[in-house]
């Protein structure tokens, strides 16, 4: 079966040999089983742009469909702030991160582990460092050089690019359906990857409307849910008004006894930052049981319990409370303000209450921000509904990577590595299955 347009593409396929690293290995650019097979790959983020390497490196020819007008958008985003694009601590702990997914994501990330992405990034021409904390970036720290050679050699090896695409199901006799800028597309294939991303950053294409046109299937899907995401608090008026995107700096956050330091900030609304999204999948899980979870910041991180109890008993003869803090401790700004907004006045001059606040106050969270302001995004297409090949057991034929699987990992490489990872199983095995008698 060959796919089909009711309008036709300016890009000019071309499927020469390439010498870099390929996640394929051997074989590269070779039709599967002497037949040109077609290949519909909706999403261009990593997931879906590494099931298209690996097919393209397969002799497949391949579509890629995107309802943006360019592709890798929300990984363009990612880089913004310097592309951490995975991780170099040893591989047993990476897979910790993963949380109660980890038996699902393993096998994935054994396909492509952290070193060969690197390697892969490589033969891209992208020279990589570790930096602090064992994060991995691209030596200039941007994603927009990375994504520029991979889409070349993409063209280059042959696969074809359809952007203001967005994808509506199915029609009665199977074919996928799009919306295009000239009208709706029909396009039948021999095979289709999605790769549609989660809910979060709709703006940038992945707004979660998959998951009505798969529940109507019958596949089974985790409801989606915010994840590295900040939380709300009610904050008093004078916080608010005088201290919104004021960062916390030098402070460490415990909670379901786990401990971490870093930086977050002060929002209108509550609290977000690195140190909180580490945090966010327990205590967002926190506020579905009960309503609420109480997060504890250290604010002095650097000083022991003693060493706080110590100074806030020191005599401070006619200073002000305030002054005597600022000039013991360092406190002041947003972290003075802070354990104003824990203690009455009265229990501001309780030393032992005062010294303990300063080491482990007490934050109300009430509910984690929207799914469309998170980082990433939690649910999504069930693995039981899925083969090890990351194909629909419902749906012969159509494989699943990315973000729109249900698992979740933290900032720091992590959530790329998996992308990458679970696009190039998908792509496998979607040559494995082009392959098989049927």
């Amino acid at each position: 079966m060959t796919i089909s347009y009711n309008k036709t593409s300016t890009d000019t396929p071309q499927t020469p040999p390439h010498p870099n690293f390929r996640p394929q290995g051997e074989g590269a650019n070779e039709p599967l089983s002497g037949i040109v097979h077609t290949v519909a790959v909706i999403g261009g983020g990593p997931a879906g742009l590494m099931a298209a390497e690996v097919l393209a490196d397969a002799g497949v020819r391949v579509d890629v469909y995107d309802s943006m007008p360019s592709v890798g958008r929300k990984f363009l985003m990612a880089g913004k702030g310097g592309m951490n694009i995975t991780h170099a601590e040893p591989f047993d702990v990476f897979l910790t991160r993963y949380g109660t997914r980890r038996a699902y994501i393993e096998p994935l990330l054994r396909a492509l582990p952290p070193e060969a992405l690197r390697e892969w990034i490589h033969g891209l021409g992208i020279d990589t460092f570790v930096g602090t904390s064992n994060r991995v970036f691209p030596a200039d720290m941007k994603a927009a050089p990375l994504l520029r050679a991979w889409l070349h050699r993409l063209r280059k090896n042959g696969v074809l690019f359809h952007a203001r695409h967005r994808w509506c199901g199915w029609d009665e006799q199977g074919v996928l359906r799009f919306t295009a800028p000239d009208g709706e597309l029909g396009v039948k294939a021999d095979a289709v990857v999605l790769a549609l991303g989660g809910g979060s950053w709709p703006q940038l294409g992945s707004d979660g409307a998959w998951v009505a046109l798969l529940a109507q299937s019958g596949i089974s899907i985790a409801p989606l849910r915010p994840s590295n995401c900040g939380f709300d608090v009610r904050w008093s008026a004078h916080l608010r008004e005088r201290f919104v995107g004021e960062p916390l700096k030098s402070v460490a956050a415990t909670f379901g006894g786990v401990r971490k330091q870093g930086e977050c900030m002060i929002t209108e609304h509550g609290i977000e930052g690195g140190l909180i999204y580490a945090l966010s999948a327990a205590l967002r899980d926190e506020i579905e049981r009960k309503g609420e979870a109480i997060l504890h910041l250290d604010l002095l991180p650097d000083f022991t319990a003693q060493r706080v109890l110590d100074e806030v008993s020191h005599p401070r003869g006619a200073r002000s409370l305030s002054s005597h803090l600022q000039s013991r401790l360092g406190l002041k700004g947003v972290k003075a303000n802070l354990l104003r907004e824990a203690l009455g006045a009265e229990q501001m001059h309780d030393a032992a209450l005062l010294a303990q606040t300063l080491k482990a106050l007490p934050l109300q969270l009430i509910a984690p921000r929207p799914l469309a302001e998170a980082i990433s995004t939690a649910g999504g297409v069930a693995f039981e509904a899925l083969d090890a090949h990351l194909m629909l057991r419902q749906m012969p034929g159509v494989f699943c990577a990315g973000e729109m699987l249900d698992w979740e990992a933290p900032t720091g490489g992590y959530l790329l590595t998996a992308c990458f990872a679970s696009g190039l199983v998908a792509g496998k095995g979607v040559s494995h299955w082009l392959q098989q008698p049927r």
